[in-house]
């Protein structure tokens, strides 16, 4: 790369790519075939398939260009050579100019290997051009804020939209299909989905109340509000989903389940899709499933140094029932696809029984229950047990019946992995006695029980560290962890890296109980949750709320964040 930013010879990429293990020995070989059918760079394939993430490309960009990768911050207050370049032509071509000099104009690209559109600008400035990397949704929210007039995207499509007002005849089943199927109606709702999906959004709400449809997306665990649709779009944005999800749309008085595939930002993602009744109207709740985005690597969901070897032990062992608990959405089906991960190999075959199947692995044999034609985890393990398999995944054991099949597989030789709904891992024992299972077949099969939750990551571009109050230091402990130094905690602070939120993405506190002959003893005569949990911490398990505050003193998370997810223990 020369001196001005310019791109000298062929540049690598694929190299790079792989140097940095974003794509494996089968993925190179997939995207290199497509290459030489296509001729189309192996980077671009790469992304359009969902192989790599737009944060990795950018990342393998500013490697080959020896500059970091632009943020929100690095774009500048106003456009710069505005009256020279086309804001139609800087959107299409996803470039934004972020500073210029007498020489030279300092461009962020989504597409930084982009000859053509570099001397597009290099001709309309008359300057050289020097490339850096960025963000697509970084580029398109400067653009946004830059060229939109002040106005939003969705604020523009609202306009679009015009005056009509679909409320009076909604109940007309041709004209709600018409309204759905028109251009503004159509563009919002791609623009509600693309924007969710830039935010990292885990679910997108549509709430109909009496005045207006509500709209909020879940970011790290937080529901957040969104700007609000006129009122008069309410049908057709729910029908529109509806189509979109094959549902029914003339039918608002049951609930109904469906599913959308769609290309967003060229990732290919699923998007699961449950409607209700409400007073004022339909609840419609799309939860996202981004394969891209799914980390599967136990270090990078939040393990630390002493859990994991004790974990793998437990996974690597030929038989017994490992169990992950935790409410809903405190990342136990993650946790289980990441173990499933690290077993799946060419000499073990594995099944799963999932309600429903959220991310498609490679390699395993996956089912979706359907409890409308008889298909249950019970009858599905039933079916498992006939299939010669090493290893089964349970979603959810619910029930007895479910139970017994598991801990029959288990004490026949298979490695068993599930979930139970409980607070903590010593309460998993109690339940399954609760439902039924005798306790020396729990003494028999159960491995170990890891109870989890989710807590925001602070962002680390604007956290504050702070010396806590002593009177607090000695209430919860904490100078026992920190002895050579002041006890330093971390607060949110608001960036444009991370919207003004302070947080940026999540990690996991976790317990991990392996079974010993201790916990053995108190499941043989029964005892209660809390003594089986004491006996556990006596035995060197760390529990999820000392897992939090380590991480809480290492600038990762807030002890409010702890507070708030472990405050039902």
């Amino acid at each position: 790369m020369t001196s001005d930013g310019r791109l000298d010879g062929v540049t690598d990429i694929q190299s790079v790519l792989a140097s940095r293990g974003l794509l494996s020995d089968a993925a190179l070989e997939r995207v290199g075939r497509l290459q030489r059918e296509s001729g189309e760079r192996i980077d671009l394939i790469a992304a359009k398939l969902g192989l790599i993430s737009d944060r990795d490309l950018a990342q393998a960009y500013s490697q080959l260009l020896g500059s970091p990768v632009l943020t929100p911050a690095d774009f500048p207050p106003e456009p710069i050579a505005a009256e020279r370049l086309r804001a139609a032509f800087l959107k299409r071509a996803r470039v934004i100019p972020i500073a210029e000099t007498d020489s030279a104009v300092v461009t962020a690209m989504a597409d930084p290997l982009d000859d053509a559109t570099a001397r597009a600008v290099e001709f309309a400035i008359g300057k050289s051009v020097a490339r850096r990397a960025a963000l697509p949704a970084d580029i398109d929210a400067a653009h946004e804020r830059l060229y939109g007039g002040g106005r939003s995207t969705i604020d523009q499509i609202y306009e679009a939209a015009g005056e009509r007002d679909d409320t009076e005849r909604a109940s007309d089943l041709e004209r709600l299909k018409d309204l759905a199927s028109e251009a503004p109606v159509i563009r919002l709702v791609n623009t509600l989905i693309t924007r969710a999906v830039e935010m990292v959004a885990s679910d997108i709400h549509l709430e109909s109340t009496e005045t207006d449809l509500r709209v909020r997306y879940r970011i790290d665990g937080m529901l957040r509000e969104m700007e609000t649709p006129p009122a008069r779009l309410r049908s057709a944005i729910i029908s529109r989903i509806k189509i979109m999800a094959k549902l029914k749309i003339a039918e608002r008085r049951l609930p109904q389940d469906g599913r959308i595939r769609l290309a967003v930002r060229g990732k290919e993602i699923d998007f699961r899709v449950s409607t209700t009744p409400a007073i004022h109207g339909e609840s419609v709740v799309l939860r996202i499933l981004d394969r891209s985005s799914l980390s599967l690597d136990f270090a990078a969901l939040g393990f630390d140094d002493t859990q994991l070897p004790q974990f793998m032990d437990c996974l690597m062992r030929p038989h017994g029932i490992v169990l992950v608990t935790g409410p809903t959405g405190s990342g136990k089906t993650t946790t289980l696809y990441a173990a499933l991960t690290q077993l799946n190999s060419p000499d073990r075959k594995i099944l799963t029984a999932e309600d429903p199947v959220e991310y498609v692995l490679a390699g395993i044999n996956q089912v979706q229950m359907n409890a409308d034609i008889g298909l249950t985890f019970a009858t599905a393990l039933q079916s498992f047990l006939r299939q010669d398999p090493d290893i089964m995944m349970i979603g959810e054991i619910r029930n007895l019946e479910t139970a017994q099949i598991a801990v029959q597989a288990a004490l026949t030789g298979h490695l068993v992995l599930s979930t139970v709904h409980t607070n903590d891992a010593a309460s998993a024992m109690t339940r399954l006695l609760d439902m039924g299972i005798e306790n020396y077949l729990l003494n028999s099969t159960v491995n170990a029980v890891i109870g989890q939750r989710l807590v925001r990551r602070l962002c680390e571009r604007c956290r504050e560290p702070y010396e806590p109050a002593p009177e607090l230091v000695a209430t919860l402990d904490l100078g026992a962890a920190d002895r050579d130094g002041p006890v330093s905690l971390y607060r949110p602070k608001g960036c444009l890296a991370c919207n003004g939120l302070g947080f940026a993405g999540r990690t996991m506190i976790l317990e991990l109980m392996v079974m010993n002959d201790s916990i053995r003893t108190l499941v043989l005569r029964r005892a209660e949750a809390r003594e089986v949990q004491s006996e556990a911490i006596r035995g060197g398990m760390q529990t999820m709320y000392g897992h939090g505050m380590r991480k809480a003193l290492a600038g990762i998370t807030t002890i409010e964040e702890v507070f708030r997810v472990t405050r039902d223990m």
